[in-house]
């Protein structure tokens, strides 16, 4: 079977994005799973990272009719406007106001973590600047009325940094590819997708309430599949800091998929995994994914 698409599977420690927050407080997305909660950093969020970080989006032109949506049109499509290569839905193209959909051409499952959520709550407030604007307008923060007066405001929320799992699953066949205006993109400009799509999950950073967060791969499995789907979903586990190993996964791994570690005691058991494995790093993964696909379409 013709391989046409890409699939990686991503241990990273990195942390979670938020959901709705009440008053002054702000809680981080959840999911419950087998009587128990687990922090998550969503598909759409990662998406959204990986769309911005890798400069795909700086071509993004968004129009509001009704609701804010990508402009879409013969002119800019998919095949020169790299933002849409994560799909759209437009409803007001042309005089008819027709609307026309395309799908991503590559997909995020939600990152989820490894161990249940225990809650660390973090408070903090904005004292340093409510007391420089007290000082300057001769407001006493101890009088009553002072702290409101001056925009003293505390607040907390919770906090999540942990071994989480994702995968990512690239349709090499749709990418640069708009069938609503019959257009398509250089085989060049397509590698220069994919591999910039690669680039930034190899060195995926993220911000999350004004932190700086390194969410690069610690370890990462995957390659050019005939299968559309997460490969390595469903044997991806970890437990106890421990990457658990099974007949499936080496069978998996076995069908010409590539392993990578970074080594750096950041799973316990990096000596069975070395030993069972036999990873390469995490650098030299995505060196040959680049390889593999500038093969794939011929460049």
């Amino acid at each position: 079977m013709e391989k046409k698409s890409l699939t990686l599977t991503v241990i990273a420690n990195m942390t979670s994005n938020y959901g709705e927050g009440l008053g002054n407080v702000s809680t981080v997305q959840k999911i419950y799973r087998e009587g128990k909660v687990y922090a998550t950093r969503s598909r759409e969020s990662l998406k959204n990272a990986v769309m911005v970080q890798s400069g795909m989006y700086d071509d993004l032109v968004v129009t509001v009719d009704g609701a804010t949506q990508k402009d879409v049109s013969e002119e800019r499509n998919v095949s020169n406007c790299r933002a849409l290569e994560g799909g759209y839905m437009n409803t007001a193209v042309g005089a008819k106001k027709q609307t026309y959909i395309r799908n991503s051409s590559f997909y995020f499952t939600d990152a989820i973590a490894c161990d249940a959520f225990r809650v660390d709550a973090r408070f903090h407030n904005n004292l340093y600047l409510a007391t420089t604007f007290a000082e300057a307008n001769n407001i006493n923060l101890q009088e009553k009325g002072g702290a409101k007066s001056s925009g003293l405001m505390p607040y907390n929320y919770e906090y999540d940094k942990s071994l989480k799992i994702y995968s990512l699953t690239i349709d090499l066949s749709m990418i640069g590819k708009d069938e609503n205006f019959k257009t398509e993109s250089s085989v060049e400009e397509k590698v220069e997708r994919v591999n910039r799509i690669l680039d930034t999950i190899q060195n995926l950073s993220l911000v999350v309430k004004g932190n700086l967060d390194n969410a690069e791969p610690i370890f990462v499995v995957g390659g050019l599949s005939p299968r559309m789907t997460h490969i390595f979903e469903n044997t991806i586990r970890v437990k106890d800091n421990k990457l658990h190993i099974s007949k499936d996964l080496k069978n998996k791994i076995e069908d010409g998929y590539y392993v990578g570690l970074l080594e750096g005691d950041n799973l316990d058991n990096e000596i069975e995994i070395i030993n069972s494995l036999n990873p390469i790093s995490v650098g030299e993964v995505f060196k040959k994914l680049k390889d593999d696909v500038k093969k794939y379409y011929g460049v």
